[in-house]
């Protein structure tokens, strides 16, 4: 269920967080910082203690917002663990503390932070899993250009390149998506206002990520992102339950190479997936020339981090052998039913495709009855934001 706007009753989310006897999972999303997210979620955690919900805060991030932190105040908090790193003392959730106090309800702030290098998890997020997995439900927050399938689009739209994401599978596990949203307008003068900027970065936050067009793109992406999810959760009821026949399964395919970047494929399968509601397969094939042994070793090590990039969106990593890689990618597909296949776009020259031939081109001759996307693999010079 979704909310924009429209306040559950302290009544139904704590029936939503009762319901059955496993962990439950409710992210709050917005299309930027300042919308509101973090006081939403407090607002709703202190509901459900008046509720008799055994709730702390094992997270919480006040940004330097009095109503915030006063919010955050009156809820207990679990100690935060410290950490040394290079000569700077770092607070990091601590996961063994929360999972050791065992509340029914965990408050979990900044979700696409990274942790401390030397954390048990890598990512904020897979400590969310962690506390998941200890039966302990959770509520989480979220700005939409941390979706790790959107940084592209995000990037493309605002010029930023966002560096800490989260993978889309960890929002399609989510019970509840809960929209937090304001108008552009709003928002900007809640940055004027000096609520979620110091003054010296407000005139630049104006001036850049927060332009007018911006916000009005992240806003959108947000509201369909929304909607995406709310109809993948429908279309997976109505399966569950038996109310209509279940259709022709989609299925995508991303041709990722044994070696180079392939990020921006994979975000792109990603998203054909999450919208068509479907399994979708990162497959690499391995040449003769590619096998271990002969293999480069910066080709083997940007493979891994392939296949590891592949995993933490969802995909199914498949690894096929042949001397032609188009071989067997196009039998791949054939004997999957692959309905949607991402390509990078090529280097090569128009001469060298009319001599050898073309992976794509051959691909599109044989098999007929699949989508296929070729996705421009350049990308622009980006900056990172700050969260």
């Amino acid at each position: 269920m979704k909310e924009n706007g429209n306040r559950p009753s302290p009544e139904s989310l704590l029936a939503r967080l009762k319901e059955g006897e496993r962990a439950r999972l409710r992210v709050y999303i917005g299309a930027a910082p300042g919308v509101g997210k973090t006081y939403r979620m407090l607002e709703d955690a202190h509901a459900l203690r008046r509720q008799g919900v055994d709730i702390v805060a094992a997270f919480v991030e006040a940004h330097g917002r009095e109503e915030t932190a006063a919010l955050a105040g009156d809820l207990e908090r679990v100690p935060l663990r410290r950490v040394e790193y290079r000569g700077v003392t770092l607070e990091e959730m601590d996961v063994e503390a929360v999972i050791e106090r065992q509340p029914e309800v965990a408050v979990v702030d900044e979700l696409a932070h990274t942790n401390v290098p030397g954390s048990k998890n890598r990512k904020r997020y897979e400590d969310v899993l962690e506390l998941l997995d200890a039966g302990i439900s959770v509520i989480t927050a979220i700005n939409i250009q941390h979706l790790e399938s959107l940084n592209d689009a995000v990037a493309r739209t605002t010029g930023v390149r966002v560096r800490e994401t989260v993978p889309d599978y960890f929002l399609r596990h989510a019970d509840e998506v809960v929209n937090v949203d304001v108008s552009v307008d709003t928002l900007r003068t809640r940055l004027r206002q000096g609520k979620i900027y110091g003054i010296e970065k407000i005139e630049q936050a104006l001036s850049n990520f927060f332009r007018k067009g911006n916000l009005s793109a992240l806003r959108e992406l947000a509201l369909r992102q929304i909607a995406t999810d709310q109809a993948n959760k429908a279309h997976d009821y109505r399966e569950r339950e038996g109310l209509e026949q279940a259709v022709i399964p989609e299925k995508v395919m991303v041709a990722m190479a044994s070696r180079g970047g392939a990020k921006k494929l994979l975000r792109t399968g990603s998203r054909i997936a999450g919208r068509l509601s479907s399994d979708w397969y990162a497959v690499y094939v391995e040449t003769p020339a590619e096998e271990m042994g002969r293999i480069r070793p910066e080709d083997y090590a940007a493979l891994q981090e392939n296949i590891r990039f592949a995993e933490e969106l969802g995909a199914k990593v498949v690894k096929l052998k042949a001397r032609k890689v188009a071989d067997a990618l196009i039998g791949f597909a054939r004997r999957e039913g692959v309905t949607h296949v991402v390509f990078g776009q090529t280097s090569r020259t128009r001469l060298d495709i009319l001599l050898h031939g073309s992976i794509i081109n051959r691909f599109l001759a044989e098999v007929r009855d699949a989508t296929v996307q070729v996705v421009p693999l350049e990308e622009r010079k980006e900056v990172a934001v700050e969260e």
